[in-house]
This record gives C-alpha cells, structure tokens and sequence, in this order.
C-alpha cells in the first residue's frame, strides 16, 4: 500500500476538481433521494440526461475556448442563428440531412467568424464575442420576425423523440462529443497546442506555430458543438425560436469553470466539465422535486459560480507561489 500512495495522492490533487464534483453529485442525490423518494426514479433520471444534453454540448465547446485563453459569450445567439437557419431550411422543403449540414455549418462559420476577427484585431474575445452575440441574435429576429417557426417533418423530429433505448438522441450525440474532444484535446497536437496558446502564446508563436489558425480552430469547434446543441433543442420542442439559448453561455462558463478549467487559460478538465452539467442539472431538477420556486436557480447557479471561481483562482494562486 505503501508503494501506491504516492501516486493515490498525485492523483487526487491532479484531479480534486472533479473528484469534488463528484462527491457533491453524489451528496446531492442521496439527500434529494432521501428527502422525495424519486431522485433515483429511472424517469427522472432519463430527465436530467435528456435535459442537459445540449448544455453538455455547449460546456465542452466552452472548455477548449476557455482552455486557450479566450472567451466565448456568443454560444447562445450561435445556438439559436444556427437552429433558424435549420428551421427555415426544413421549411422550405429541402432534405432533412441537407437541412442538418446547413445548421452545422452555419454554427461552424460563426465560430470561424469570432475567431477571425479576435486573431485580425487582436481585441480581446470578450468584446467581439458580446458584439457578435448580439449581432447573430438579431440575425435571428430579422429571419423569424419573432415568430417560433414550428412544424417540422417527422425524419427531423425523431432526433427529439427518444426513440433510442429510451432516451433522445441528443444524448448520444453529447456523448460522442465528449469523447471526440477528449481524445482530440488530450491525445492529439491539436489540444496540446490549444493549451499552450493559453498558457503561453508567446512562446508558441516563437516555435513556430501559426496561432492564429489555432485560435480559429477553437472557436469554429464551439460553434460547431453550440450548432449541434441548437438542432437537438429545435427537434425536442419542434420549434425554432430567437430566443433559444439566451444566457446559456453563462451555464456553460459556470460549468467549465466549477470543473477544474482554468478561467485565464492553459489547462482545461473535459471531464470536470461534464460532472459541473450534471451537477447543476441536478440542482435543477432537485429544485423541481423540492417544490421550490425556479427563481432561485439563478440565484443558487450565481452563488456556484462566484464560490467555483475564488477557489478556482486561490489555488492558483497558492501553485505560483509553491
């Protein structure tokens, strides 16, 4: 035993983040399952997962962004441009599939649109990814005139239907993202160099690396995965809206960041992320059990993300001056 501590112990500091998170999930349910009965119900469960889904999507395209020293407040207006151009693609009567590349793509050149112009400019992305945010969300006002556009052909619906074991669709795909951003972030040059752009741009601009394509990258990917979270929610509501995805950024910041990423970049916790969806859908969904008023999720979702944050830069704090 004595032999594996050390290692035990490197584990669990490389991984208190997430390991932290995971106590908190487990707390959380056996005290709502203790207090209702139902938490552990297979419905509800089936609920959480179907429900964040397209946050998970949105949480791990924010982590890389994160992870390479940017920020990206426009996911949400990218999520709901990207559904409009979906929805009035399935309207106009075009194949399903067809209708589905069109939104992906859209998402994937709005991202390609921020990353170029924070690379041009050298602006910081918190600026241009505001003005963008509004930009596309008046995109989407302008295409549906603030009109929900509804009715969809039922080949496109079924990816809302949970027709697969039991659950929608939009959970594998949340699932398949995960992973694809774990092996690309992890195991690949593509991630370790998204790291050191936000660890380091300098230096990697001095090896050589052309940074601004690195940059790019990284935010055509969460428009991409914000894309993808828009067509899973216009398929489980069969509607399209210009308000969809309004202030899921925030979500998506308080995630990765309660999940161990660090918020001026260099390191970023695919993983961590994950459990801090999970963590606050159950939140979410405890509340709803509990009978307590929805209004104080935000509030709760604040509270997190304030707490999340000042242990966050503590400990990294505490790092530079070991």
């Amino acid at each position: 035993m004595d032999t594996y501590w050390p290692g035990i112990q490197k584990y669990i500091q490389r991984n208190s983040a997430t390991l932290l998170l995971l106590l908190f999930c487990c707390l959380l349910a056996l005290f709502i399952s203790a207090r209702t009965g139902k938490f552990f119900d297979t419905a509800n469960i089936v609920n959480i997962l179907e429900a964040n889904s397209f946050r998970m999507l949105l949480a791990v395209g924010m982590m890389l962004v994160i992870a390479s020293g940017a920020i990206d407040l426009s996911i949400g207006s990218v999520l709901s441009l990207s559904a409009m151009v979906l929805a009035v693609s399935l309207q106009a009567g075009l194949p399903v599939w067809l209708c589905i590349v069109l939104g992906l793509l859209a998402g994937t050149i709005m991202g390609i649109i921020n990353g170029t112009i924070i690379s041009i400019t050298k602006i910081n992305a918190f600026i241009i990814t505001l003005g963008t945010a509004f930009l596309f969300r008046g995109l989407s006002l302008i295409i549906s005139r603030g009109t929900p556009i509804t009715r969809f052909p039922a080949a496109f619906r079924s990816f809302g239907s949970g027709e697969l074991w039991g659950l929608e669709a939009g959970v594998f795909f949340a699932l398949g993202a995960v992973i694809l951003v774990y092996v690309v972030f992890y195991k690949m040059k593509w991630g370790h160099y998204v790291s050191s752009l936000g660890g380091n741009a300098a230096a990697l601009r001095r090896c050589g690396v052309k940074i601004a394509r690195y940059r790019i990258s990284v935010f055509a990917a969460s428009g991409f995965l914000a894309a993808v979270a828009g067509m899973i929610i216009t398929a489980r509501l069969n509607s399209a809206e210009a308000n969809a995805g309004l202030n899921m950024e925030m979500d998506a910041i308080c995630a990765v960041i309660m999940g161990g990423t660090v918020l001026h970049g260099g390191k970023g916790n695919v993983f961590g992320a994950v459990i801090a969806v999970f963590l606050l859908g159950m939140i979410r969904n405890s509340l709803t059990l509990l009978s307590i008023s929805s209004y104080y999720q935000q509030f709760i979702t604040g509270a997190i993300l304030l707490l999340a944050v000042i242990v966050a830069e503590y400990r990294e704090r505490k790092k530079r001056v070991v």
